[in-house]
C-alpha cells in the first residue's frame, strides 16, 4: 500500500497514545529485568559497570546513527539538530512517553521538562528506581555519539525522586570525553549540568 493513499488505516490519538505508553512500559521493564539479573549475577559493581557499557553502546548506536541521517540531509551536527535524524526519534505523542513536555528558558538557556515518565513509573512501581535510572544515561551517551563536544544531560530526574526530569546540552571537557569513549572508565559522572 502506497503512504498517504486513500486505503491508509488512520489511527486516532488515543490509540496511539496507548501504543507508546505500551511499549514505553515494556522498554522500561526489559531493562529493568535485564539490569536486575545482571546484578544479581555478577553482584553490584561489576553488575552496574557491565550494565553501564552496554548503556554506552545502546545510546551510541543511536546517536551515530542519528548522526549519519543529519549528514544526509546535509546538516551540521550540532544539537539543533539532533531531532532530524528520523530513524531512533521519539514520537513525540502527547501523553505518550511522558505525561507533559515543554521547553523552557532557565537564565537564557532552554531545556526540555517533561513530568509522568511512563519508564521511571514502571522502576517505581517495582521498587527498583536506583537500577532503572541507569537506563536513563543513554540521553548522555547518545549525544557524545552524536557529537563528542556536547552531553545532554539531567539536571533533574525523576527516577531520583525529582518531580519532572529537566534536560539541559552542555558542552563537554576534554577529560569527559576520554573518559566516555574509554572501555572500562566511569562515566556516569558525565551526566551532570
Amino acid at each position: 500500500m502506497k503512504q498517504g493513499s486513500k486505503n491508509d488505516k488512520v489511527i486516532p490519538i488515543d490509540e496511539a497514545k496507548q501504543a507508546l505508553q505500551s511499549i514505553c512500559r515494556r522498554l522500561g521493564l526489559i531493562h529493568l529485568e535485564y539490569a536486575k539479573a545482571i546484578v544479581e549475577e555478577l553482584g553490584e559493581e561489576k553488575g552496574i559497570k557491565l550494565i553501564s557499557r552496554a548503556i554506552r553502546n545502546y545510546g551510541s548506536k543511536i546517536g551515530e546513527k542519528t548522526r549519519e541521517e543529519v549528514l544526509a540531509k546535509g546538516l551540521e551536527i550540532i544539537p539543533e539538530n539532533f531531532n532530524k535524524g528520523d530513524t531512533y526519534r521519539v514520537p513525540s505523542i502527547p501523553g505518550g512517553l511522558h505525561e507533559t513536555r515543554k521547553i523552557v528558558k532557565v537564565d537564557g538557556k532552554e531545556r526540555f521538562c517533561s513530568t509522568g515518565c511512563i519508564v521511571a513509573k514502571v522502576w517505581q512501581e517495582e521498587g527498583e528506581e536506583k537500577l532503572g535510572r541507569l537506563y536513563c544515561y543513554m540521553d548522555v551517551a547518545k549525544y557524545m555519539a552524536f557529537n563528542p563536544n556536547y552531553k545532554y544531560v539531567h539536571i533533574k530526574a525523576i527516577p531520583d525522586g525529582d518531580d519532572c526530569c529537566e534536560m539541559g546540552i552542555k558542552p563537554t571537557t576534554e577529560q569527559e570525553r576520554k573518559d566516555f569513549f574509554a572501555e572500562d572508565k566511569d562515566w556516569f559522572y558525565i551526566d551532570k549540568y
